[in-house]
């Protein structure tokens, strides 16, 4: 049987992965902190942030493992999809509900979307990166090798 063959990402996307989350983070933090809204709801969309983005992560990795065979009860997978639309169907509620202006509900889906992807592209980058340097060959020593005598 062949071994699976490793790429490691590429700079550019693991740059693009990264710009993600923290733009998409940061834009949603910088949207709740300036919002009108009491510090119970800020806090409510805060949790929700916090809480899908570990719910993302967890589901891509149950995802990842899974393809690559490594155990994972059925339990946690089932529990790791439920986390991820509780989160999304929770935002969807509360922005629903929410007395602000259809583009700022707009901008806090967007940017949690983002977020989310973001989270997701940057854990399955740091996994290929992590395999990718454990297939690479080990060198023998650090020591270089003398130079050929003539």
């Amino acid at each position: 049987m062949n071994a699976p063959i490793i790429h490691r990402p590429s700079p550019a996307f693991i740059a693009a992965s990264w710009v993600a989350l923290l733009l998409g983070a940061v834009a949603y933090l910088v949207g709740l902190f300036n919002a009108e809204m009491p510090l119970n709801e800020k806090g409510y969309y805060l949790t929700l942030l916090l809480f899908g983005l570990f719910a993302a992560v967890s589901l891509q990795k149950s995802v990842r493992d899974r393809v690559e065979s490594i155990p994972v009860s059925g339990l946690y997978y089932a529990l790791c999809w439920f986390a991820l639309l509780s989160a999304l169907l929770l935002l969807l509620v509360g922005l629903w509900n929410a007395i602000l202006v259809l583009s700022e509900k707009g901008f806090y889906g967007m940017a949690f979307a983002l977020s989310l992807f973001g989270a997701v592209a940057v854990q399955k980058n740091t996994r290929d990166l992590i395999a990718a340097n454990a297939a690479e060959p080990k060198r023998a020593s650090s020591i270089p090798p003398l130079p050929e005598q003539d």
